[in-house]
Order: structure tokens, then C-alpha cells, then sequence
């Protein structure tokens, strides 16, 4: 029997907890996006680990420093932990621009995933969203299948015309919104 999973509210303290997750994965599908189509590639890709070593794009060290980033936005950051490990964290930023909420960061540990972890954390981000006003959730995702499939099951959809200042950051994701 899996152990319990507490979802609760992080302080700035537990963000160094982000290496933690253990986030690698085995991608068979990357999708590209033109404007609301999805273009399905099929291969074979590694997602690794993020590096507990160095200050890279792909390390513990620019995650907890991301996380941090959009708290300083007014974010809010909340972890799941099992067995007292952090096997997933998501971020929502409220107000993004007038009445949208920008999902930020939502990660789960590979050994917990397909156990509700995540659609626990991302319903959590959506109602703290919604309490704070907002009527639309943006999200960039990382456009391995799992995750985008993940986002379209939440009842996301790709966005015609992406918010500009997220497509400069992330222009190969796949720009998501919903209605909350």
C-alpha cells in the first residue's frame, strides 16, 4: 500500500526540498504547435534528472531559483510529499495580466505518476486561481506527450496566439489556456 500524500502550502524554505522530484523521463512522442494544431513527432528522447551539480538550465539549483521567481510575482507554491519526500510541486502566478493566472511549474516525481498527484496539485493551483479572481489558466508545457496529453485531459487548449511574454521564454513549449 502507497503511503499517504499530504498536499500543503510551501514556504520559501522548502524550495531547496525541489531536488527532491525525480523528474526523468522516457519521451516517445514531442509535439509541435502551429497556432491551435498539435504536430505529433515520434522518436525516442532521455528527460534526465535535474543536475544536483552547477547552476545550468536543468539543475536543482535554476528550478529552486525559478520557483522563487515567480513567488516574488506573487505566486503561490504548493508540494505534495509522501513518506516526508516532496514527490510533486506545482506554481500558480495570479494576475499574470488582468484576470489570468499563469499555471507556472508543476512537476511530479516519475515513480508517483498516473496517481492523481497531479491533477491533485493542478485542481489545488486552479482553485487558488479562481479565489483570487482570475476567470483563465495559462500554461506553457514542456511538448513531451505525457505532458501535453496531461494538460488536454485538464481541459486545456492550445492557444491561437500565445501571450507574447511566454512565447520569448519558452518558444518551443505548447501555449495552453482554460477557462476556470
Amino acid at each position: 500500500m502507497a503511503a499517504p500524500v499530504e498536499i500543503r502550502a510551501l514556504s520559501r524554505d522548502d524550495l531547496a526540498r525541489v531536488g527532491e522530484i525525480r523528474r526523468a523521463e522516457r519521451i516517445e512522442v514531442l509535439f509541435e504547435q502551429r497556432g491551435t494544431e498539435l504536430i505529433a513527432r515520434h522518436g525516442s528522447w532521455d528527460a534526465p534528472n535535474w543536475h544536483v551539480d552547477g547552476e545550468g538550465d536543468h539543475s536543482v539549483d535554476a528550478q529552486q531559483r525559478a520557483v522563487e521567481h515567480y513567488l516574488d510575482m506573487g505566486g503561490t507554491a504548493i508540494g505534495a510529499f509522501s513518506d516526508a519526500h516532496l514527490v510533486g510541486i506545482g506554481v500558480v502566478v495570479p494576475h499574470l495580466r488582468p484576470g489570468i493566472a499563469q499555471l507556472a511549474f508543476l512537476h511530479v516525481s516519475s515513480e508517483v505518476r498516473a496517481t492523481g498527484i497531479g491533477i491533485r496539485l493542478c485542481d489545488d493551483l486552479e482553485t487558488i486561481a479562481r479565489r483570487a479572481g482570475d476567470s483563465e489558466m495559462v500554461v506553457t508545457a514542456t511538448p513531451s506527450g505525457n505532458t501535453v496529453r496531461f494538460y488536454l485531459r485538464r481541459g486545456f487548449r492550445p492557444m491561437e496566439h500565445p501571450l507574447p511574454e511566454l512565447f520569448a521564454l519558452e518558444p518551443e513549449d505548447v501555449h495552453m489556456s482554460k477557462p476556470l
